[in-house]
């Protein structure tokens, strides 16, 4: 797969105004373990807390979609963990160390693979950035969060895994972060051989559905996110020079596992 894309290459590093990992910020805050150990903290509380899907269908395609993405990331070494939260809030997030959680609604508001995926490979480039550790040691202090890692502060855990439940993220994202995860995500996408577009179009209709009737299943998310709108224009600047012509918009694997998940049961409320 990745020998066939070859083609997409080089105009791709010219539109991410990048070439190999300049892209990724080298300001490191924790060792690599002490990272994971963290993130694992994170992921036992949260394991405690939300409310999962667990239809093996439903979280074999995500993680297997995940998978493909992560394969490709600038930070394939580290294992990835994929979780499908049952709330209808629109929203992803991902935690130190590779934990990344899909909210049903997501699933359910994307028109087609190509948009999930572009969600999925967004957090999947924060955890490559590492902003998650970066932002929280500048709220904590460094010696903080390695108790953290170190499981020496539980109180500290349950505090930001509260954050998490109730904004939808571990932290506020930079502006800066937040582009950067786009850009590394746009380079998954291609280098998975799938359509970058998909980000762009979920960026639009999250900004269509802003105020409207599906506004209520956003609202975790544009507290924590900048504006869709201007973020659709800037990732379809970056793709606008690359032949997506031989990448995946879509799959009946896809339509199949949102139809699967549109049929359950609703999500518990509040």
């Amino acid at each position: 797969m990745l020998t066939a894309l070859r083609r997409h290459a080089v105009p791709l590093a010219v539109a991410l105004g990048m070439t190999g990992c300049a892209a990724v910020s080298q300001f490191n805050v924790l060792s690599e373990q002490e990272e994971l150990a963290m993130g694992a903290e994170f992921a036992a509380q949260l394991e405690q807390e939300l409310v999962f899907i667990t239809d093996p269908t439903v979280v074999g395609y995500i993680d297997r979609l995940g998978q493909r993405l992560a394969a490709v990331s600038q930070r394939s070494n580290i294992p990835y963990k994929f979780h499908v939260v049952d709330t209808e809030d629109v929203n992803a997030f991902a935690v130190p160390g590779g934990y990344l959680y899909v909210h049903r609604g997501l699933i359910e508001a994307a028109d087609s693979e190509s948009e999930l995926a572009g969600v999925l490979g967004h957090e999947i480039g924060h955890i490559v950035g590492r902003h998650s550790a970066r932002q929280l040691s500048q709220q904590m202090g460094i010696a903080a969060l390695a108790q953290v890692a170190l499981g020496q502060n539980p109180n500290t855990v349950a505090a930001i895994t509260a954050q998490i439940i109730a904004t939808g993220a571990i932290t506020r994202y930079s502006r800066e972060m937040e582009g950067e995860a786009d850009r590394l995500g746009v380079q998954e996408l291609v280098d998975a051989g799938i359509d970058p577009g998909g980000l762009a179009t979920f960026f639009d209709k999250l900004e269509e559905m802003r105020g409207g009737a599906g506004g209520s299943a956003l609202e975790k998310f544009f507290s924590t996110h900048p504006e869709p709108g201007a973020r659709a224009a800037e990732v379809r600047a970056m793709v606008s020079s690359i032949n997506t012509s031989g990448l995946k918009k879509d799959s009946a694997e896809f339509q199949s596992v949102k139809s699967r998940v549109l049929a359950m049961p609703r999500p518990p409320q509040g």
